[in-house]
Protein backbone atom coordinates (compact mmCIF):
# COMPACT_ATOMS: atom_id res chain seq x y z
CA UNK A 1 0.00 0.00 0.00
CA UNK A 2 1.06 3.60 -0.60
CA UNK A 3 1.85 5.42 2.63
CA UNK A 4 1.27 9.15 2.10
CA UNK A 5 2.71 10.29 5.42
CA UNK A 6 6.12 11.95 5.38
CA UNK A 7 8.96 10.57 7.46
CA UNK A 8 10.66 12.68 10.10
CA UNK A 9 13.60 13.17 7.74
CA UNK A 10 11.27 14.30 4.93
CA UNK A 11 9.47 16.70 7.25
CA UNK A 12 12.81 18.16 8.32
CA UNK A 13 13.84 18.50 4.67
CA UNK A 14 10.54 20.22 3.84
CA UNK A 15 11.11 22.72 6.64
CA UNK A 16 14.67 23.36 5.47
CA UNK A 17 13.82 23.92 1.80
CA UNK A 18 10.82 26.06 2.76
CA UNK A 19 13.10 28.25 4.89
CA UNK A 20 15.61 28.48 2.03
CA UNK A 21 12.91 29.70 -0.33
CA UNK A 22 11.61 32.19 2.23
CA UNK A 23 15.06 33.56 3.07
CA UNK A 24 16.93 33.42 -0.24
CA UNK A 25 14.52 33.17 -3.18
CA UNK A 26 11.33 35.08 -2.38
CA UNK A 27 12.95 38.32 -1.08
CA UNK A 28 14.73 38.83 -4.43
CA UNK A 29 12.32 37.04 -6.76
CA UNK A 30 10.56 40.17 -8.02
CA UNK A 31 13.84 42.00 -8.71
CA UNK A 32 15.47 38.96 -10.37
CA UNK A 33 12.39 38.50 -12.52
CA UNK A 34 12.12 42.17 -13.52
CA UNK A 35 15.79 42.40 -14.45
CA UNK A 36 15.97 38.97 -16.11
CA UNK A 37 18.74 38.15 -13.67
CA UNK A 38 19.94 34.58 -13.15
CA UNK A 39 20.88 34.67 -9.49
CA UNK A 40 23.97 32.51 -9.17
CA UNK A 41 24.02 32.99 -5.39
CA UNK A 42 20.78 31.02 -5.17
CA UNK A 43 22.17 28.31 -7.43
CA UNK A 44 25.30 28.13 -5.28
CA UNK A 45 23.12 27.80 -2.19
CA UNK A 46 21.18 24.92 -3.72
CA UNK A 47 24.49 23.26 -4.60
CA UNK A 48 25.84 23.67 -1.07
CA UNK A 49 22.76 21.98 0.34
CA UNK A 50 23.31 19.06 -2.05
CA UNK A 51 19.94 19.48 -3.75
CA UNK A 52 21.42 19.50 -7.26
CA UNK A 53 22.36 15.87 -6.65
CA UNK A 54 19.76 14.92 -4.07
CA UNK A 55 18.74 11.58 -5.66
CA UNK A 56 22.28 10.64 -6.75
CA UNK A 57 23.95 8.03 -4.48
CA UNK A 58 26.68 9.30 -2.12
CA UNK A 59 29.15 7.18 -4.10
CA UNK A 60 28.84 9.75 -6.88
CA UNK A 61 28.65 12.83 -4.70
CA UNK A 62 24.91 12.99 -4.08
CA UNK A 63 22.66 12.77 -1.03
CA UNK A 64 20.97 9.48 -1.94
CA UNK A 65 17.47 10.78 -1.17
CA UNK A 66 14.27 9.18 -2.41
CA UNK A 67 11.78 10.58 -4.91
CA UNK A 68 9.34 11.91 -2.33
CA UNK A 69 12.22 14.03 -1.06
CA UNK A 70 12.93 15.20 -4.60
CA UNK A 71 9.26 16.18 -4.94
CA UNK A 72 9.46 18.15 -1.70
CA UNK A 73 12.50 20.08 -2.92
CA UNK A 74 10.95 20.79 -6.32
CA UNK A 75 7.69 22.05 -4.76
CA UNK A 76 9.32 24.38 -2.27
CA UNK A 77 11.81 25.77 -4.78
CA UNK A 78 9.05 26.54 -7.31
CA UNK A 79 6.98 28.16 -4.59
CA UNK A 80 9.85 30.64 -4.56
CA UNK A 81 10.58 30.89 -8.28
CA UNK A 82 10.10 28.31 -11.02
CA UNK A 83 13.38 29.47 -12.60
CA UNK A 84 15.32 27.44 -10.04
CA UNK A 85 13.05 24.41 -10.17
CA UNK A 86 13.78 24.44 -13.91
CA UNK A 87 17.46 24.06 -13.06
CA UNK A 88 16.64 21.11 -10.81
CA UNK A 89 14.71 19.51 -13.68
CA UNK A 90 17.31 19.84 -16.42
CA UNK A 91 20.45 19.41 -14.31
CA UNK A 92 19.27 16.54 -12.12
CA UNK A 93 16.12 15.00 -13.60
CA UNK A 94 17.03 15.05 -17.27
CA UNK A 95 20.83 14.91 -17.27
CA UNK A 96 22.28 13.45 -14.07
CA UNK A 97 19.66 10.75 -13.57
CA UNK A 98 20.22 9.60 -17.15
CA UNK A 99 23.96 9.39 -16.55
CA UNK A 100 23.33 7.42 -13.37
CA UNK A 101 21.36 4.76 -15.25
CA UNK A 102 23.17 4.60 -18.58
CA UNK A 103 26.68 5.92 -17.95
CA UNK A 104 29.78 3.78 -17.49
CA UNK A 105 31.70 3.93 -14.24
CA UNK A 106 34.29 6.17 -15.87
CA UNK A 107 31.56 8.51 -17.18
CA UNK A 108 29.94 8.70 -13.76
CA UNK A 109 33.25 9.65 -12.16
CA UNK A 110 34.06 12.23 -14.84
CA UNK A 111 30.65 13.81 -15.44
CA UNK A 112 28.12 12.72 -12.81
CA UNK A 113 30.16 13.29 -9.67
CA UNK A 114 30.93 17.00 -10.25
CA UNK A 115 27.32 17.54 -11.33
CA UNK A 116 25.94 15.94 -8.17
CA UNK A 117 28.22 18.12 -6.07
CA UNK A 118 27.10 21.23 -7.94
CA UNK A 119 30.60 21.94 -9.23
CA UNK A 120 29.43 21.76 -12.85
CA UNK A 121 25.97 22.59 -14.18
CA UNK A 122 24.41 20.29 -16.78
CA UNK A 123 21.95 20.69 -19.65
CA UNK A 124 19.74 18.36 -21.68
CA UNK A 125 19.80 19.02 -25.42
CA UNK A 126 16.97 17.25 -27.24
CA UNK A 127 14.70 19.96 -28.70
CA UNK A 128 15.46 21.57 -32.07
CA UNK A 129 13.76 24.37 -34.04
CA UNK A 130 11.74 21.78 -35.99
CA UNK A 131 11.87 18.82 -33.60
CA UNK A 132 10.05 19.00 -30.27
CA UNK A 133 7.22 16.54 -29.72
CA UNK A 134 8.38 14.71 -32.86
CA UNK A 135 11.82 13.72 -31.56
CA UNK A 136 12.61 11.60 -34.61
CA UNK A 137 12.46 14.74 -36.77
CA UNK A 138 15.75 16.00 -35.33
CA UNK A 139 18.42 16.87 -37.88
CA UNK A 140 21.49 16.98 -35.65
CA UNK A 141 24.01 14.37 -36.75
CA UNK A 142 26.93 12.51 -35.23
CA UNK A 143 29.28 11.21 -37.91
CA UNK A 144 31.60 8.45 -36.79
CA UNK A 145 35.25 8.93 -37.70
CA UNK A 146 37.81 6.23 -38.64
CA UNK A 147 39.39 6.45 -35.17
CA UNK A 148 36.01 5.79 -33.48
CA UNK A 149 35.37 9.38 -32.43
CA UNK A 150 32.45 11.48 -33.69
CA UNK A 151 31.80 14.83 -35.31
CA UNK A 152 28.56 16.44 -34.16
CA UNK A 153 26.71 19.08 -36.15
CA UNK A 154 23.32 20.65 -35.54
CA UNK A 155 21.25 23.23 -33.70
CA UNK A 156 19.42 22.73 -30.39
CA UNK A 157 16.91 25.30 -29.14
CA UNK A 158 14.98 26.02 -25.95
CA UNK A 159 17.63 24.37 -23.82
CA UNK A 160 17.48 25.15 -20.11
CA UNK A 161 20.74 26.63 -18.76
CA UNK A 162 22.51 26.04 -22.08
CA UNK A 163 24.86 29.00 -21.67
CA UNK A 164 25.80 28.11 -18.08
CA UNK A 165 26.24 24.34 -18.36
CA UNK A 166 29.65 22.77 -18.40
CA UNK A 167 28.26 19.41 -19.52
CA UNK A 168 25.59 19.07 -22.21
CA UNK A 169 23.79 15.78 -22.84
CA UNK A 170 23.19 16.01 -26.59
CA UNK A 171 21.11 13.76 -28.83
CA UNK A 172 22.05 13.37 -32.49
CA UNK A 173 21.53 10.87 -35.28
CA UNK A 174 24.31 8.38 -35.92
CA UNK A 175 22.05 6.81 -38.57
CA UNK A 176 19.82 9.51 -40.13
CA UNK A 177 17.87 6.87 -42.08
CA UNK A 178 16.74 4.92 -39.02
CA UNK A 179 14.36 7.47 -37.46
CA UNK A 180 14.26 7.33 -33.68
CA UNK A 181 16.31 4.11 -33.75
CA UNK A 182 19.20 6.06 -35.25
CA UNK A 183 19.54 8.52 -32.34
CA UNK A 184 22.53 8.35 -30.01
CA UNK A 185 23.48 10.31 -26.87
CA UNK A 186 26.71 12.17 -26.12
CA UNK A 187 28.13 14.39 -23.40
CA UNK A 188 29.63 17.53 -24.86
CA UNK A 189 31.92 19.62 -22.69
CA UNK A 190 32.14 23.38 -22.58
CA UNK A 191 35.16 24.51 -24.60
CA UNK A 192 34.99 21.83 -27.28
CA UNK A 193 35.90 23.24 -30.69
CA UNK A 194 32.83 24.20 -32.74
CA UNK A 195 30.47 24.25 -29.73
CA UNK A 196 28.79 27.60 -29.02
CA UNK A 197 25.73 28.67 -27.05
CA UNK A 198 23.62 31.78 -26.63
CA UNK A 199 20.66 32.88 -24.54
CA UNK A 200 17.17 33.32 -25.96
CA UNK A 201 15.87 36.83 -25.12
CA UNK A 202 12.30 38.09 -24.78
CA UNK A 203 10.71 34.96 -23.30
CA UNK A 204 7.14 35.16 -22.04
CA UNK A 205 8.15 33.86 -18.61
CA UNK A 206 10.90 32.26 -16.53
CA UNK A 207 12.79 35.53 -16.74
CA UNK A 208 15.13 34.63 -13.87
CA UNK A 209 16.27 31.43 -15.59
CA UNK A 210 18.65 30.77 -18.45
CA UNK A 211 17.17 29.37 -21.66
CA UNK A 212 19.28 29.17 -24.77
CA UNK A 213 20.45 27.64 -28.00
CA UNK A 214 23.29 25.23 -28.75
CA UNK A 215 25.19 25.34 -32.03
CA UNK A 216 27.42 22.46 -33.10
CA UNK A 217 29.71 22.91 -36.07
CA UNK A 218 31.61 19.70 -36.66
CA UNK A 219 32.34 19.32 -32.94
CA UNK A 220 34.94 16.59 -32.26
CA UNK A 221 33.65 14.24 -29.56
CA UNK A 222 35.65 11.25 -28.28
CA UNK A 223 34.00 7.84 -28.31
CA UNK A 224 34.17 7.66 -24.51
CA UNK A 225 31.69 10.57 -24.35
CA UNK A 226 28.94 8.52 -25.99
CA UNK A 227 26.33 7.42 -23.44
CA UNK A 228 25.06 3.92 -24.10
CA UNK A 229 25.29 2.17 -27.46
CA UNK A 230 24.71 3.73 -30.85
CA UNK A 231 20.99 3.93 -31.55
CA UNK A 232 20.03 3.88 -27.85
CA UNK A 233 19.58 7.65 -27.61
CA UNK A 234 15.80 7.61 -27.89
CA UNK A 235 15.51 5.10 -25.03
CA UNK A 236 17.84 7.25 -22.92
CA UNK A 237 15.87 10.40 -23.72
CA UNK A 238 12.54 8.78 -22.80
CA UNK A 239 13.93 7.54 -19.49
CA UNK A 240 15.28 11.02 -18.79
CA UNK A 241 11.89 12.55 -19.55
CA UNK A 242 10.22 10.26 -17.00
CA UNK A 243 12.45 11.88 -14.35
CA UNK A 244 12.29 15.40 -15.75
CA UNK A 245 8.50 15.31 -15.99
CA UNK A 246 8.33 14.17 -12.39
CA UNK A 247 10.19 17.26 -11.16
CA UNK A 248 8.00 19.49 -13.37
CA UNK A 249 4.84 17.98 -11.87
CA UNK A 250 6.17 18.23 -8.32
CA UNK A 251 7.26 21.81 -8.90
CA UNK A 252 3.80 22.74 -10.15
CA UNK A 253 2.51 21.97 -6.65
CA UNK A 254 4.53 24.94 -5.45
CA UNK A 255 2.85 27.28 -7.91
CA UNK A 256 -0.63 26.03 -7.01
CA UNK A 257 0.12 26.37 -3.32
CA UNK A 258 1.55 29.86 -3.66
CA UNK A 259 -1.45 31.04 -5.68
CA UNK A 260 -3.84 29.50 -3.16
CA UNK A 261 -2.08 31.05 -0.16
CA UNK A 262 -1.91 34.50 -1.74
CA UNK A 263 -5.54 34.29 -2.88
CA UNK A 264 -6.83 33.24 0.53
CA UNK A 265 -4.92 36.04 2.25
CA UNK A 266 -6.13 38.65 -0.23
CA UNK A 267 -9.74 37.40 -0.22
CA UNK A 268 -9.86 37.80 3.56
CA UNK A 269 -8.39 41.32 3.42
CA UNK A 270 -10.06 42.88 0.36
CA UNK A 271 -13.64 44.10 0.77
CA UNK A 272 -16.32 44.88 -1.80
CA UNK A 273 -19.99 45.65 -1.26
CA UNK A 274 -19.38 45.81 2.47
CA UNK A 275 -17.79 42.39 2.99
CA UNK A 276 -14.64 40.38 2.37
CA UNK A 277 -14.49 39.14 -1.21
CA UNK A 278 -13.95 35.68 0.24
CA UNK A 279 -17.64 35.76 1.12
CA UNK A 280 -18.60 35.95 -2.55
CA UNK A 281 -19.45 32.62 -4.13
CA UNK A 282 -17.57 33.24 -7.37
CA UNK A 283 -14.37 33.87 -5.42
CA UNK A 284 -15.01 30.80 -3.28
CA UNK A 285 -15.46 28.77 -6.47
CA UNK A 286 -12.00 29.72 -7.71
CA UNK A 287 -10.38 29.03 -4.34
CA UNK A 288 -12.17 25.68 -4.03
CA UNK A 289 -10.87 24.68 -7.46
CA UNK A 290 -7.31 25.48 -6.36
CA UNK A 291 -7.77 23.27 -3.29
CA UNK A 292 -9.07 20.38 -5.39
CA UNK A 293 -6.30 20.71 -7.99
CA UNK A 294 -3.60 20.93 -5.34
CA UNK A 295 -4.77 17.77 -3.63
CA UNK A 296 -5.31 15.74 -6.79
CA UNK A 297 -2.00 16.88 -8.26
CA UNK A 298 -0.19 15.94 -5.05
CA UNK A 299 -1.75 12.47 -5.07
CA UNK A 300 -0.59 11.89 -8.66
CA UNK A 301 2.93 13.10 -7.83
CA UNK A 302 3.13 10.88 -4.74
CA UNK A 303 1.86 7.90 -6.73
CA UNK A 304 4.66 8.39 -9.25
CA UNK A 305 7.19 8.89 -6.46
CA UNK A 306 6.09 5.66 -4.77
CA UNK A 307 6.54 3.72 -8.01
CA UNK A 308 9.98 5.24 -8.55
CA UNK A 309 11.00 4.37 -5.01
CA UNK A 310 9.93 0.77 -5.72
CA UNK A 311 12.13 0.74 -8.82
CA UNK A 312 9.08 0.31 -11.03
CA UNK A 313 8.53 2.01 -14.34
CA UNK A 314 6.10 4.91 -14.07
CA UNK A 315 5.82 6.44 -17.54
CA UNK A 316 2.01 6.41 -17.43
CA UNK A 317 1.77 7.80 -13.89
CA UNK A 318 4.38 10.52 -14.47
CA UNK A 319 2.58 11.53 -17.65
CA UNK A 320 -0.70 11.90 -15.75
CA UNK A 321 0.98 13.88 -12.97
CA UNK A 322 2.77 16.22 -15.36
CA UNK A 323 -0.34 16.83 -17.45
CA UNK A 324 -2.69 17.43 -14.52
CA UNK A 325 -0.33 19.39 -12.26
CA UNK A 326 0.92 21.81 -14.91
CA UNK A 327 -2.57 22.54 -16.21
CA UNK A 328 -3.71 22.99 -12.61
CA UNK A 329 -0.86 25.39 -11.87
CA UNK A 330 -1.78 27.63 -14.79
CA UNK A 331 -5.44 27.46 -13.83
CA UNK A 332 -4.57 28.44 -10.26
CA UNK A 333 -2.44 31.35 -11.44
CA UNK A 334 -5.17 32.52 -13.81
CA UNK A 335 -7.80 32.40 -11.06
CA UNK A 336 -5.44 34.08 -8.59
CA UNK A 337 -4.95 36.87 -11.09
CA UNK A 338 -8.74 37.28 -11.34
CA UNK A 339 -9.12 37.32 -7.56
CA UNK A 340 -6.41 39.97 -7.15
CA UNK A 341 -7.80 42.10 -9.98
CA UNK A 342 -5.62 45.09 -10.86
CA UNK A 343 -3.17 44.29 -8.05
CA UNK A 344 -2.51 40.93 -9.65
CA UNK A 345 -1.82 42.66 -12.94
CA UNK A 346 0.82 44.86 -11.33
CA UNK A 347 4.39 43.58 -11.08
CA UNK A 348 5.06 45.91 -8.14
CA UNK A 349 2.02 45.00 -6.04
CA UNK A 350 1.80 41.22 -6.33
CA UNK A 351 3.83 38.16 -7.39
CA UNK A 352 0.80 36.64 -9.10
CA UNK A 353 1.80 37.91 -12.55
CA UNK A 354 5.14 36.13 -12.21
CA UNK A 355 3.44 32.87 -11.24
CA UNK A 356 1.03 33.31 -14.16
CA UNK A 357 3.79 33.80 -16.76
CA UNK A 358 6.00 31.08 -15.35
CA UNK A 359 3.15 28.56 -15.21
CA UNK A 360 2.56 28.72 -18.97
CA UNK A 361 5.83 27.16 -20.12
CA UNK A 362 5.50 23.75 -18.36
CA UNK A 363 2.32 23.06 -20.33
CA UNK A 364 4.55 23.06 -23.43
CA UNK A 365 7.91 21.59 -22.46
CA UNK A 366 8.69 17.97 -21.57
CA UNK A 367 5.65 16.83 -23.47
CA UNK A 368 2.80 19.18 -24.34
CA UNK A 369 -0.59 18.58 -22.78
CA UNK A 370 -1.69 17.19 -26.15
CA UNK A 371 1.15 14.66 -26.18
CA UNK A 372 0.20 13.47 -22.70
CA UNK A 373 -3.46 13.18 -23.65
CA UNK A 374 -2.44 11.11 -26.66
CA UNK A 375 -0.24 8.88 -24.49
CA UNK A 376 -3.04 8.24 -22.00
CA UNK A 377 -5.68 7.63 -24.67
CA UNK A 378 -3.49 5.26 -26.69
CA UNK A 379 -2.61 3.36 -23.52
CA UNK A 380 -6.30 3.01 -22.65
CA UNK A 381 -7.12 1.93 -26.20
CA UNK A 382 -4.35 -0.67 -26.20
CA UNK A 383 -2.37 1.04 -28.95
CA UNK A 384 0.70 1.35 -26.73
CA UNK A 385 1.79 -0.02 -23.35
CA UNK A 386 3.30 2.84 -21.36
CA UNK A 387 4.51 0.62 -18.55
CA UNK A 388 5.30 -2.47 -20.55
CA UNK A 389 8.52 -4.51 -20.58
CA UNK A 390 11.72 -2.58 -19.77
CA UNK A 391 12.85 -2.57 -23.39
CA UNK A 392 9.71 -0.79 -24.51
CA UNK A 393 9.72 2.98 -24.93
CA UNK A 394 6.75 5.29 -24.67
Amino acid sequence: MIDLSLTDAQLALQKKVCAFADEHILPVAAANDAHHHVDEKIIAGMAREGWLGCTIPPTYGGLGLDYVSLAIIAEEIERGDAAFRTLLSVHLGLNSMALLKFGTEAQKQKFLKPQAQGQTLAAFCLTEPDAGSDVAAMTSTAARQPDGSYRLSGHKRWIGYATMAGHLLVFAKTDPRAGHRGISAFVLERGMAGLTTRDIPHKLGLWASSTGEVFMENVPVPAENRIGAEGHGFKIAMHALDNGRFTVAAGALGTIRACLEHSVAYARQRKTFGQEIGRHQFVQDMIAKMVLNLETSRLLVLQAAWLKNQGRRDTREVSLAKWHATESAFSAANDALQIHGNKGFSHDESPIGRYFRNARAPIIYEGTTQIHKMMQAEHALGYRALNGPPEMVS
